[in-house]
């Protein structure tokens, strides 16, 4: 698979996007970085500031992901418009590569835990680094299941937790060398 062919997905936020992002710059895959007006974030470079039209397009109950999710949301206008753009980032992608942490009922913590939820129901190749367990773990359709993922998808997704640790960020540089030597 040719760099020049492949499009990184992303929001550009801190930590984990932004880590994402640089290393797709160094090696020349293309960005894409769903924000929107009055969102801040680290990564300009393939920014790609959304609509309103284009966010109720990924419009979601938060009922139906507090179930989904097993927790409570907040329904402040800002973080609707986050899962909204989530929605976006997740959507234009094959597969998907998250940093976060797995949680005891298999899903993700934080808001990128949507993120990885609608990954599952999209039936998208799901990835995620957890950095308590410094390991990859691919979901199976059932378990999570430890791998050592390389990007095999020419449009693939990189998201995550803001607060990125070194496990973290080694493990995505690692993620680029592995699938783009």
């Amino acid at each position: 698979m040719k760099t020049k062919d492949c499009i990184l997905f992303s929001g550009g936020a801190k930590g984990t996007e932004e880590a994402f992002g640089a290393q797709a710059e160094k090696i020349g895959v293309e960005e894409v970085n769903f924000s929107f007006e009055g969102h801040q974030t680290q990564r300009t470079r393939g920014i790609r500031f959304l609509t309103n039209e284009e966010l109720a397009k990924g419009d979601v109950s938060l009922v139906y992901i507090s179930k989904l999710m097993n927790r409570k949301y907040n329904n402040a206008p800002l973080f609707r418009k986050v899962l909204q753009s989530i929605w976006h980032i997740i959507n234009n992608a094959q597969e998907v590569f998250v940093v976060g942490k797995i949680l005891e009922d298999n899903t993700v913590k934080g808001g990128t835990g949507w993120g990885a939820e609608f990954a599952k129901i999209c039936n998208k190749t799901l990835f995620v680094f957890d950095q308590e367990k410094e390991e990859w773990f691919q979901w199976t359709g059932s378990a999570w299941k430890q791998d050592d993922p390389k990007i095999r998808q020419q449009h693939f997704a990189g998201t995550g937790t803001r607060f990125l640790n070194s496990a973290g960020e080694k493990a995505i540089q690692d993620l680029f060398e592995r699938s783009f030597q």
